[in-house]
């Protein structure tokens, strides 16, 4: 019976020596993690965020736009915050400038 209790002591004894390791291995997978959602996660969201403040920025009158809702309409007027878009004739929606997802090339509703 001390037989067998004796070797499970070397052998743990013989463990206990391999396993400690630096402390910045126990981090490691943890900054690779971290590295890896910052160029798949959050580095092209603040691409595309900064692209769209740039595009509301950039808005003038008679830009063709698309808002986040689907409507196609021209800027008719646009102030700090908010802008009038014509989506038919005298038919005007005010929106917020947030609410428009993209410009349309010029003559792209004329074509529609």
């Amino acid at each position: 019976m001390d037989f067998f209790i004796s070797s499970a002591y070397a052998q743990a004894a013989g463990d206990a020596a391999a396993a400690p390791q630096g402390g910045l291995f126990q981090f490691l997978p943890l900054i690779v993690l971290f590295v890896v959602f910052y160029f798949m996660l959050i580095r092209p969201q603040m691409k595309r965020a900064k692209e769209q403040r740039q595009m509301i920025t950039a808005l003038a009158k008679g830009d063709e736009v698309v808002t986040t809702g689907g409507l196609l309409g021209r800027i008719e007027e646009i102030s700090e915050s908010f802008v009038t878009v014509e989506v038919a004739p005298n038919v005007s929606v005010r929106l917020q400038k947030q609410a428009i997802a993209s410009v349309l090339p010029k003559g792209t509703l004329k074509s529609s």
